[in-house]
């Protein structure tokens, strides 16, 4: 399905093409900035890097410019796409080439062919991602200028061949950090390490796990350029800082790589990795490394260079040291001996920001070069992945995963009678089985990948579900609706299903969002620790948002249209004709909306604790009662209609017990220079309109905070964690005289002297405290009922389980819920929680009640990514509800909105910011 251009792109290409081609660059960037870039002790800003792409665009015929989208701060997000003139005023032909090779759709060898030998190459270079990593920025400067002037053989060769996108990724980030270095007149005062607050605006560093789910703007823009315009088969995403005691680190990536995508990605990946380094060592440039060098992986979906092998795009990642203020490369005796890894080492010496960009130039060199001179195998390649794709999907196929073939291995060895030597058992050689197995175990029919992932339009959560569809929109996959009623793997489907197919390029990306990670158990030696994964071991995205969905092992047919672009939830409706109020289920998130709605115009919804009916429909407990009135007729009129709801009409008020609910006074936690996981939690509560106060240190520990607040919210890291709870990490704050006046207010850190008679005052007058993954080490200094399950103590000293013995390293699990409890209400009996680390709870002698609200039930709890002794966590407590005085403490190990991917939990957090602001 060929996804349709915005009409800004339409509208911008059309511009673009339409633009007089000017003659070549001339202005240099030492004539246009401050000082030029590359300076020691110097960094430009966004602002002027925008206005210098707008100074090159005016002078050359080698670039065009153009607008791809806002950011969260609302600047422009730019990208330069640099050819030679000729190509320029083709680009659109060129773009629709890409676009058919990289869908593949409808194309044979031969027609792929000649479109590889008419294409270019098409390579995606961007800088400023992680804003603290400034070298990428300011060498992209450097990079632009030389591209757009030079005119040696080289230059001229990789221009004709190539289409090169130049992309910021952070302007934002660009702004604030460069402002911030260069706040001080004394060049040697300068520094970055004490940012007041994040450098994305929600965030941080974060951004660049955002890439399957595209929530934050700029991702969404980076997205829709990769997967859905451009189809780069290059993706360069350019990082810093490198190992120890070298300078960068390039591919090939450690193992494991995910057994969804196409190997050709991998080989292609680890050529262009070879020839990066070659031409680094080529020119005299030491200290690059590979492989075992660093932690990387090509496991995990949500980074930017990651998310494009799931695309059959081939993702760069470089890891590079320098900064505008000089340094030094230390002596690392390890890195001193050349090996497979690290080929040329380098040893200790000052290193200056252009020794950075003079390598960042021989890199992307290295993979422009690449790309020129195997632009058909490029183009060719990427759609032979899409093709492999789209056949694997329109048949039965089998994905081998470490599970199988652990199970595999643990069948009996193969009895030979010793007259096939190739079947003869070799002295330490690896077990050989029954080749019979391999059908058996490896191609059992019920293990067959799925042709299709259904999703029902009769969910409990088809907002959500829409939500969910439009992650995989804006990450290029192609996806169905039913405008009739079907039938497929023997059920029966309404219309308004959606439908998506297996059988399309991007699979590798619809396998990754729908189906269980499977982690290798990645343990160097019997007995020895695992390896901590590069980031997180599962996170597939339909478990973690809650979507039900059917897994189909067969073709069928249907009346189905091919959905456009981005989704808004399906119309609600009222139901009935009653005229005393309005009840509303509560399985729906977006039910939190209207009922935040509701209470800022001065309403008083109520919540019912026990089930009841609405004409023929039966709602749970935590069904939500709205008394008639004029103000509340015109909000929920809207909301149904926004918002996906359904809304009863009701002709007499429900009796029985309800939690009456008032307008809350949110506090979230925060610290200077901002938590993640604050950040990702305000985002969401912008999108679900909770009103809320971010809420600093200094504040929390004056005491009074009833004054201003009903809950306070803690996110996981908001309060110090000690032993077993975690290690906490201060943020670097700069020194009170040189504070600005408006940050003052903001320093500080939170400290259990003094925070705790703060929150032990605010409890005991009636306020709730939300206490998140390692903050719920708030259970312990309260003296709750319940302790850490999850720990040991020798010697007086209170310890996390050694990882030999308990390591979830970012995984999903199954939870069991008490959906009659208010903490639960809307939620399943069954759900997939998000578990990194986290704590959970056994019960314990101490001060008030604790509830059990959700627990881990039996000793198989693994739903998706790794878990070695998850057995230990059979019977803890994963979410209570606490008395402490008049107040409440709610405690959640999982980190309930992780990364705002978590919809299928979110209920836990919106419903103790409700519950907890109730009337008692």
């Amino acid at each position: 399905m060929k996804m349709p251009l915005s009409p800004q792109w339409l509208f911008l290409s059309a511009a673009m093409l339409a633009m007089p081609l000017a003659a070549s660059a001339q202005t240099a960037p030492a004539q246009f900035f401050k000082q030029p870039p590359g300076t020691d002790y110097y960094l430009a800003n966004y602002t002027e890097y925008e206005a210098y792409l707008k100074k090159l665009a005016g002078e050359s015929d080698r670039m065009k410019l153009v607008d791809i989208g806002k950011t969260a701060e609302g600047r422009t997000q730019w990208v330069a796409i640099v050819s030679t003139p000729a190509n320029l005023a083709r680009l659109e032909e060129y773009r629709a080439i890409a676009e058919k090779l990289a869908r593949a759709r409808g194309l044979d060898d031969v027609a792929a062919q000649r479109l590889a030998a008419e294409g270019k190459a098409i390579v995606w270079i961007d800088a400023g991602m992680h804003a603290t990593e400034t070298v990428t920025s300011q060498g992209q400067i450097q990079v632009l200028h030389r591209m757009l002037t030079q005119t040696d053989p080289e230059t001229m060769r990789m221009l004709e061949d190539c289409i090169i996108l130049f992309g910021h990724d952070n302007p934002d980030g660009m702004e604030l950090v460069s402002n911030w270095y260069m706040r001080h007149a004394d060049p040697k005062k300068r520094e970055f390490s004490t940012l007041p607050r994040l450098y994305q605006k929600y965030v941080g560093h974060d951004n660049n796990r955002d890439s399957y789910m595209a929530q934050m703007p700029e991702t969404e823009n980076v997205n829709r350029v990769l997967f859905r315009q451009w189809y780069p088969q290059i993706v360069y995403n350019q990082h810093q800082t490198g190992p120890e005691g070298m300078v960068v680190f390039v591919p090939p990536f450690r193992d494991p790589f995910n057994f969804n995508y196409d190997p050709i990605v991998m080989t292609q990946l680890n050529e262009i990795g070879s020839s990066m380094h070659s031409r680094l060592i080529a020119e005299g440039k030491a200290g690059s490394g590979m492989r075992s060098a660093a932690r990387y992986s090509t496991w995990h979906n949500g980074m930017e260079r990651s998310v494009a092998y799931f695309h059959n795009s081939i993702g760069l990642l470089t890891e590079i040291i320098g900064g505008p203020t000089p340094t030094t490369i230390p002596l690392v005796p390890a890195t001193q001996l050349p090996r497979g890894d690290e080929l040329m080492p380098i040893g200790p010496r000052e290193w200056k920001l252009q020794d950075t960009l003079d390598y960042q130039w021989t890199l992307n060199r290295a993979v422009l070069d690449y790309a020129s001179r195997n632009r058909e195998r490029l183009l060719f390649n990427i759609y032979r992945m899409g093709a492999n794709s789209i056949a694997k999907g329109s048949k039965d196929s089998w994905t081998i995963t470490p599970s199988k073939v652990e199970r595999l291995a643990n069948a009996a060895p193969l009895k030979v009678d010793g007259s096939d030597e190739y079947e003869r058992p070799r002295a330490g050689g690896p077990k050989k089985v029954d080749p019979a197995l391999y059908a058996s175990v490896l191609q059992a029919p019920e293990d067959r990948d799925a042709r299709a992932y259904v999703i029902s339009a009769d969910q409990r959560d088809m907002p959500t579900a829409i939500t969910f569809l439009n992650a995989l929109i804006k990450a290029g996959v192609e996806v169905e609706r039913a405008t009739a009623g079907f039938t497929a793997g023997g059920k029966s489907y309404p219309a308004g299903s959606y439908i998506v197919r297996t059988a399309q390029a991007y699979r590798p990306h619809v396998l990754d969002m729908f189906e269980p990670q499977d982690h290798p158990n990645d343990i160097p030696f019997p007995g020895g620790a695992p390896t901590p994964p590069y980031d997180v071991a599962g996170y597939t995205l339909a478990y973690q948002m809650g979507v039900g969905f059917d897994r189909v092992l067969d073709g069928f047919d249907g009346s189905f249209t091919p959905v456009a672009d981005l989704m808004t939830p399906p119309a609600g409706r009222i139901e009935g004709s009653g005229n005393a109020g309005w009840l509303i289920g509560h399985e729906t998130n977006n039910s939190f909306i209207l009922t935040n709605r509701l209470l800022k115009a001065g309403l008083k919804p109520a919540w019912l604790k026990a089930a009841t009916m609405a004409g023929s429909t039966s709602l749970a407990p935590g069904a939500i009662w709205v008394p008639a009135s004029p103000a509340a007729q015109a909000i929920i009129t809207t909301a149904v209609r926004e918002l996906g709801l359904v809304a009863h009409a009701a002709a007499t008020a429900p009796a029985g017990e309800v939690v009456k609910l008032k307008p809350v006074r949110v506090g979230l936690v925060d610290r200077y220079g901002g938590l993640m996981t604050a950040g990702w939690t305000r985002w969401v509560l912008e999108q679900f309109e909770f009103p809320f106060e971010v809420v600093y240190p200094q504040r929390v520990e004056a005491g009074g905070l009833q004054r201003n607040f009903d809950v306070l919210l803690f996110s996981d890291g908001a309060m110090p964690g000690k032993g077993a709870w975690g290690n906490d990490r201060p943020a670097r704050q700069p020194s009170p005289e040189d504070t600005p006046a408006d940050l003052k207010a903001t320093t500080g850190n939170l400290s259990d002297a003094k925070t705790l008679p703060a929150l032990t005052d605010f409890l005991r007058n009636g306020g709730s405290v939300v206490a998140i993954g390692g903050s719920a080490r708030l259970a312990e200094l309260f003296h709750a009922p319940l302790t850490h399950a999850l720990s040991r103590t020798e010697n007086g000293e209170t310890r996390g389980l050694d990882t030999k013995a308990f390591f979830i390293p970012g995984s999903i699990l199954r939870a069991q819920v008490d959906n009659r409890q208010p903490l639960a209400y809307g939620l399943p009996a069954e759900i997939d929680i998000f578990f990194n680390r986290s704590p959970s709870f056994t019960p314990t002698a101490g001060q008030g009640t604790a509830t059990p609200v959700s627990w881990f039930q039996g000793r198989d709890l693994l739903r998706s990514g790794w878990a070695v002794g998850q057995e230990q966590l059979a019977g803890t407590i994963a979410v209570a509800d606490i008395d402490v005085g008049r107040g409440k403490l709610f405690v959640m190990g999982p980190e309930v909105v992780q990364r705002a991917q978590s919809y299928g939990t979110f209920k836990f957090l919106f419903n103790a910011l409700q519950y907890g602001g109730a009337e008692r």
